[in-house]
This record gives C-alpha cells, structure tokens and sequence, in this order.
C-alpha cells in the first residue's frame, strides 16, 4: 500500500452516498462531488422515473460530459441506456428525462 499518495495535494475522494443532496426539481436530485478552484465540477443527479427538467438545459459556460451510470436517460430527443457516454457541446442544450429513472455522472470541465 502507498499511503502518500493520499497526501498529494488536491488528490481527494468522494461517495455518493455521503455527498450532500439538493432536489433540482420534484424526483431530480443533485449530489455534488468535487468542485475545483477553476471551476470544473462532477456531480452525480438521480432522476426518479417519469421525471423531465422542466425547460431547456443549455451547456454554459462550457461542455457537459454525461455517463449514464443506470437506468436511461433521454435527452429530449432518444434514449440513451446505462454505460452510454455522452458530450454535449458548449452552447447546445437538451431537456432531460427519465421514464425508468435513472443515474447519471456529470462533468463539467469549464463549470
């Protein structure tokens, strides 16, 4: 075991589990997982089944980076089952939904 890596600075961890949670909208909930001074961030959002956002998501200020961890997720536009990637460009947008519910690790490497 190398315990120094854990004492690399900015070498951290997470769980889902332990990570604060904040309803979006009713059945959609945000868990924060890491956040960096630049402003790039991973969360984790559980959408319940039947849930939608309730308007347009638009990627601003940069990208979206989706990995579908369980369930499907739609975009608005077809489904995506779990272990799908996705990419969304700067500027494009999509409105989520969930029939089955799902899980989704989010990362925004612009914020």
């Amino acid at each position: 075991m190398h315990p120094e890596i854990l004492e690399q600075e900015g070498y951290t961890s997470a769980t889902v589990q332990e990570a604060p949670v904040r309803e979006l909208f009713p059945g959609i909930r945000l868990r924060p997982l890491w956040t960096d001074k630049t402003g790039a961030h991973a969360n984790v959002l559980e959408m319940d089944p039947g849930t939608s956002w309730p308007h347009r998501d638009v990627h601003e200020p940069g990208p979206e980076e989706v990995y579908v961890v369980a369930g499907t997720f739609n975009d608005g536009a077809r489904d995506y089952p779990a272990g799908t990637f996705l990419h969304a460009p700067a500027g494009t947008w999509h409105v989520p939904s969930s029939a089955p519910g799902c899980t989704l690790f989010l990362f925004y490497p612009e914020g």
